[in-house]
């Protein structure tokens, strides 16, 4: 009977046509690359106010701002199709609206660039660079809700604005943010 069992797993997957020609060599499977960031002209949306005077941004992320990848996207921007790039040593000011009809969102700056899985660590780059109970999906910022986090930029680098909801940055919900050595600021990418 195990006999029979085995044999007819086989067949089924056989069947499914799950296997290769044998003639056709193995090909290993690519390394999860990261997503290439935006190109193009950094630009200076209306929700974002750079003060390099005061050496200060203010920026509005609206989580859920589209129904873009089931409202899981800041501002428009998914899947790290977009740059947000602050001037290093400046004071950063995120204003998190959450527009979502249906889901709890939050928002860490993280060290992590790509590969994120279900449940991200929420370890903000940055101290302060998280909101309030973050993998929380009763606690965090919640629809129609707007939570307000303050941080220094203080290393040059590359990072992720990331959503720490169970599954979110997994399927997408994270853009690419970063702090530029030469005070660059602005956004590449859907703005």
């Amino acid at each position: 009977m195990k006999r029979f069992a085995t044999l007819s797993l086989v067949v089924t997957l056989g069947a499914c046509g799950g296997g290769e020609p044998a003639e056709t060599p193995q090909q290993s499977a690519p390394a999860a690359a990261q997503p290439a960031a935006p190109a193009g002209e950094m630009t200076m949306p209306d929700w974002m106010h750079v003060d390099a005077a005061a050496r200060t941004v203010h920026m509005t992320i609206t989580a859920g701002l589209t129904d873009a990848k089931n409202y899981w996207n800041f501002n428009g921007g998914h899947d790290g199709n977009m740059t947000i790039t602050v001037p290093e040593g400046f004071t950063v000011t995120i204003d998190l609206v959450n527009k979502d009809p249906n889901m709890a969102h939050s928002l860490g700056i993280v060290t992590q660039t790509s590969g994120f899985g279900a449940m991200p660590e929420p370890t903000p780059a940055f101290d302060g660079a998280i909101t309030a109970n973050p993998g929380s999906m009763t606690d965090a910022t919640m629809p129609g809700e707007t939570e307000t986090i303050r941080f220094a930029a203080a290393t040059a680098g590359n990072y992720s604005m990331v959503c720490f909801i169970p599954g979110h940055a997994a399927t997408g919900m994270y853009v690419h943010f970063n702090v530029s050595a030469d005070e660059k600021a602005g956004v590449q990418g859907p703005s």
